[in-house]
């Protein structure tokens, strides 16, 4: 079996991959400083990893991480579009200082075969084509955005320079078991389920009919896997990775009404700045490649994840 490094690997999709890659049986080392994971993420696991709480900054860390590992899946970051408007600073050193530190590594190492990287769909931004697919020019409206495209530059830079097999996944919005809905970096649909399940309105900010493409974590989880053993495509590329279908936030509402059983309605609030208003991605390239077809439909990925929460 490979021996993998899970960056960010008890966060909310980094312990998702985690758990899959020990349940096949493979040897996992996850690194993470716990900044925005937590440990109960992967404590039905943990007797089964390597795991370093350390920050990815520090080169030390990176070269120590990457030691004897064949394949790394790199989610390290502080995702999240409003904090990074707040500490821009921050957020480059968490997403692009990180990146840089672990391809050098993982140059330096010798053993790493290739790294499969968490990108955003963020990087489309405003565009108004839909489907989004990888060809359009990255216009990012945020720094987190910025950031996330700057780390899909260095993947290319670093196998034109060095050889190093780099490929980027475009997440669109993923959603599952292990999101935290009280945290900051929490996605839209764990806050509103959690917020209907107490029975409180959930807030938009907007007019409800921005849309998103939403992704079940599972789908995500075997992108990851995928775009590891995948034959190389040849160049350092980027690959979205959602539904290919959106709903809009009143949309969502209603699904959510409509499992729960309730009738809540949405209180309305100003737009955020740096929100990007549709969003759905084109997946041909993914099923091309990675032969990526979503198994999980968004009413039944929120029943799944409607079940976690109840437990």
């Amino acid at each position: 079996m490979a021996k993998y490094l899970v960056t960010g690997g008890a966060g909310f999709i980094g312990s998702n991959i985690v758990e899959r890659l020990v349940g096949l049986g493979h040897d996992v080392r996850v690194v993470d400083n716990l900044s925005t994971g937590r440990l109960e993420n992967i404590e039905n696991f943990h007797n089964r990893i390597e795991f370093i709480n350390a920050d990815l900054s520090d080169y030390k860390t990176a070269a120590e991480s990457v030691k004897g590992i064949d394949y790394i899946i790199h989610e390290a970051a502080m995702p999240s579009v409003p904090l990074s408007v707040q500490d821009p600073v921050g957020v480059n050193r968490s997403i692009v200082n990180t990146t840089v530190n672990l391809f050098k590594a993982a140059v330096d190492s010798g053993s790493v075969k290739r790294i499969v990287q968490a990108a955003s769909a963020s990087a489309y931004g405003n565009s108004e084509v839909l489907p989004k697919n990888e060809d359009m020019n990255p216009e990012p409206l945020s720094p987190y955005a910025v950031a996330k495209v700057t780390q899909e530059y260095y993947g290319k830079a670093f196998f034109h320079i060095y050889g190093l097999e780099v490929i980027s996944l475009r997440y669109f919005n993923v959603f599952g078991p292990k999101q935290d809905p009280g945290s900051y970096y929490a996605g839209v649909i764990s806050i509103f389920t959690n917020t209907m399940l107490q029975g409180n309105a959930p807030v938009i900010f907007g007019d409800g009919l921005t849309s998103r493409d939403y992704i079940y974590i599972d789908d995500v989880v075997d992108a990851n896997l995928s775009a590891c053993s995948c034959r190389w495509p040849g160049r350092s590329e980027v690959i979205n990775v959602g539904c290919g279908n959106r709903l809009s936030l009143n949309e969502l509402v209603e699904t959510l009404n409509k499992i729960l059983g309730k009738n809540l309605k949405p209180v309305y609030k100003d737009e955020r700045v740096g929100d990007v208003k549709h969003s759905q991605a084109d997946i041909t390239r993914a099923r091309n490649i990675l032969g990526f077809n979503p198994r999980v439909g968004v009413e039944e990925g929120l029943v799944k994840l409607i079940d976690w929460m109840k437990k």
